[in-house]
């Protein structure tokens, strides 16, 4: 008796693991197939409107002019074909201008980014001195310090950057050196070098390998992930920043768009606004989709290496 109980709760094992919302024996029904594909297609299609709606609606409203956006907001589809915002956009309002200052701003602070952070976490994680830990610990320390406790003291220093005492308001200077200083990128390019083989390491030791050599020939090849990942975070973060270069970029010479576009917006005709926004909204997004693929592995990568 007690044989054949046994054998009824192993045979009924493999089904109950299987059971979820809906069981492969409801599926069998065609009705509740049906409402499960409905279920489905209804959850993506409000993920998508959710996500990608406003994006939509901007490109839409981008190519009506002021009046129909205003008189009906929910129908800029039906009159989409305004191409010549765009024009007005670069032609009027520079657009191209402002993106070119962008891209230079994002670009000087991915690269000063990448340089502290992996300088610093080869000194930390590689080298492994007997106050990285102390180091390490200060650097997590100010991730909970708020940005704004600093803006004033790292204003003046860029008003008197010592020991010099050059004035870097108005330089992309003023902007790239302070992105350097993420503690997020240090803490996870951290992670990442401590997860090396330590016999590699002390391998290329053996061989020879200066601490430079050992840098460039063995750790930076095998971060590849990491670092495109943390180039991407540092040139969204840079993309997106009104705040700081709002403060030490006055000139409109060397604005990026961020700053710029609310400017411009007071003294621009709707249309042309938000075609310009567009432009500087869809350059990023299309930056993710075309390398989703390495950053997702970077990130895969990174969550699955253990210390």
């Amino acid at each position: 008796m007690t044989s054949t109980l046994m054998q009824r709760r192993r045979s009924r094992e493999p089904e109950d693991q299987s059971r979820t919302l809906v069981s492969p024996h409801d599926l069998k029904n065609p009705a509740n197939r049906v409402m499960v594909r409905i279920v489905h297609v209804a959850v993506i299609a409000g993920i998508v409107v959710a996500g990608a709606g406003p994006l939509i609606w901007l490109a839409f409203a981008s190519l009506n002019t002021t009046q129909e956006v205003l008189r009906n907001p929910f129908a800029v589809w039906l009159h989409a074909d305004e191409w010549g915002n765009y024009a007005d956009a670069f032609g009027l309002v520079d657009i191209g201008h402002y993106l070119l200052n962008t891209v230079f701003v994002a670009a000087g602070a991915c690269l000063v980014n990448l340089v502290v952070a992996c300088t610093g976490a080869y000194v930390i994680a590689i080298l492994r001195p007997k106050w990285g830990g102390i180091l390490s610990g200060a650097i997590l320390a100010t991730l909970f310090l708020p940005g704004i406790v600093s803006l004033v003291p790292l204003y003046l220093t860029v008003l008197d950057f010592p020991p010099f005492g050059w004035n870097l308001q108005n330089t992309f200077w003023a902007v790239w050196l302070p992105a350097g200083a993420n503690a997020f990128s240090v803490l996870i390019m951290v992670g990442f070098f401590r997860a090396m083989p330590r016999e590699l390491i002390e391998a290329a030791r053996i061989d020879g390998a200066g601490n430079l050599r050992l840098l460039w020939s063995i750790v930076l090849p095998l971060s590849r992930p990491i670092l495109g990942v943390t180039a991407l975070l540092a040139i969204i973060a840079a993309w997106k920043d009104y705040l700081w270069p709002s403060l030490v970029l006055s000139n409109s010479a060397v604005q990026p768009i961020s700053v710029a576009l609310p400017i411009v917006g007071k003294i621009t005709d709707l249309s042309v606004f938000l075609a310009a926004l567009f432009v500087a909204t869809i350059i990023p997004v299309a930056l993710f989709m075309l390398f989703q693929k390495q950053i997702l592995a970077g990130v895969g990568m990174t969550s699955g290496l253990k210390d």
